[in-house]
């Protein structure tokens, strides 16, 4: 069996290395591409690809939008991106494969492999995609409302006024949610601090990074009691922070 492959992509000299790249992989036929979004809204639904490798920024507009118009979708989605630090948030909020350019042929390869073997237990989630572009067309301007959390065995999305803090350890985060679970995905908290921050959460500690919605007290020997009684710590560069914070708070 083969998947079907689109290519979105509008700088020519990469759209060639792309299809060198996939031309040789058994897995895959090319079944069109396109360089521009309006000639890909109307031949992705025609064509029906099970992948779509999608540059994110084109010159009519970006794909997170082309994917929200076309309404019901059942393909995976590997983009191709640019350093561009909200399209890495974004794209690392929903778990999305991505990959940086210059594209590395053996990280596309093995990227495209992974989507051949796990097409039939991993369908497309449409969530995923969608929180992607609410925090990218935000550009990292409003409150993020969703979290999309990769676990081991799922995918979790969860409300981030339900998180009433996060704490990283060894390159994981464990997310506590106010219904008293746990939620380990396997990401440091560097990820997530520069998008929960605008929703009032503060890294009060290397360790920690706090909702001050659930603080309850705060300790000037150095740490904060959450409304569970949680003790957290904050470290001392960060406790005229922490004051600052709690003196804005409305």
């Amino acid at each position: 069996m083969q998947l079907k492959l689109y290519i979105l992509e509008d700088e020519v000299r990469i759209l060639k290395h792309l299809l060198q790249i996939v031309q040789e992989n058994p897995y895959v036929q090319v079944v069109g591409h396109a360089g521009d979004i309006a000639t890909a809204a109307k031949e992705i639904p025609a064509l029906k690809p099970d992948i779509i490798l999608a540059d994110i920024r084109l010159k009519d507009g970006d794909s997170f939008r082309l994917f929200h118009e076309i309404g019901e979708i059942d393909f995976q989605v590997i983009f191709l991106t640019a350093y561009d630090q909200y399209a890495i948030q974004a794209l690392n909020m929903g778990a999305f494969g991505y990959l940086l350019k210059p594209i590395d042929e053996a990280a596309l390869t093995g990227m495209l492999d992974k989507c051949f073997q796990h097409r039939q237990q991993e369908q497309f989630d449409r969530q995923q995609l969608e929180i992607a572009r609410q925090y990218y067309s935000a550009q990292g301007g409003g409150n993020v409302k969703r979290l999309a959390l990769k676990r081991v065995e799922y995918m979790e999305i969860v409300s981030v006024e339900d998180i009433m803090y996060c704490k990283s350890d060894k390159g994981y985060t464990t997310f506590y949610m106010t219904d008293k679970r746990e939620i380990l995905v396997s990401k440091g908290l560097i990820e997530y601090e520069s998008i929960l921050g605008p929703a009032g959460f503060l890294r009060c500690h290397q360790s920690w990074l706090v909702n001050f919605q659930f603080v309850k007290k705060y300790y000037r020997e150095g740490y904060l009691q959450m409304q569970n009684n949680e003790q957290i710590p904050v470290s001392s560069r960060k406790r005229e922070e922490v004051l600052r914070f709690l003196e804005n708070i409305s």
